[in-house]
């Protein structure tokens, strides 16, 4: 899942980046409220965390204005007040979720697991599919047999996005645009590995290929 962190901290900014990229999120960071909505208008994102207090321009215009423009990618908005009246402002111009500072890491870990499960319509908790249930505290995967697997960096952050959406018919482009980083080297081709790692340890076919098109993660009814 790729995320786009803005947030003007100097400290708080590159440390949270560093947690989420551990937590197996592709994170792009952006300091600047201008350039982070336009970030957030054209990449594809999967969620956005938006500080409120940001140069430039207001995380609550930012918002805002993603909101006018039809852009309905899940945010989760931080902010050093926490009044009742930023909370209501903030729901009211489009948020998904709220966190005042200062929180752990480990919380905001939570409620992003926890809009994202909601922005793709399963449950709240354990991420299960398929009769597989993914660990996000040590990226590994449970099989129906019971028996778990560990998953490499890249590994997991691919099955995560095919989980959070089962039956979906994905390009390759589309995978890397979701598993990678801005600024990284994004060969789509590569992502034929990543696809045959998985289906050597999850069995052949519950990734299915669609030629010329794409993947569908989920068996064929």
């Amino acid at each position: 899942m790729r995320l786009l962190l803005v947030e003007d901290d100097p400290t708080l900014g590159p440390k949270l980046q560093t947690a989420l990229n551990k937590a197996g999120y592709a994170t792009d960071l952006s300091v600047d409220g201008i350039d982070g909505e336009a970030m957030g208008d054209i990449e594809p994102y999967d969620l956005i965390v938006l500080d409120l207090g940001l140069p430039g321009k207001p995380g609550l215009s930012i918002l805002q204005n993603w909101r006018s423009r039809d852009n309905a990618t899940p945010v989760i908005i931080l902010t050093a007040r926490d009044g009742w009246e930023d909370k209501v402002s903030g729901f009211n111009a489009g948020a998904d979720d709220y966190l005042a500072k200062p929180f752990q890491i480990e919380e905001l870990l939570v409620r992003i697991n926890a809009v994202l499960r909601r922005s793709a319509g399963l449950k709240p908790g354990e991420l299960a599919v398929e009769g597989l249930s993914l660990d996000e505290h040590d990226q590994s995967v449970r099989l129906p047999s019971g028996e778990k697997l560990s998953l490499t960096g890249t590994e997991f952050k691919l099955l995560r996005y095919l989980m959070l959406n089962p039956g979906r018919l994905l390009s390759k482009s589309t995978l890397t645009e979701h598993v990678y980083q801005f600024d990284s080297d994004k060969d789509s081709n590569v992502m034929e590995v990543y696809i045959n790692r998985l289906r050597q340890k999850l069995g052949p076919d519950l990734i299915r290929t669609r030629r010329g098109q794409g993947y569908i993660f989920g068996r064929e009814h």
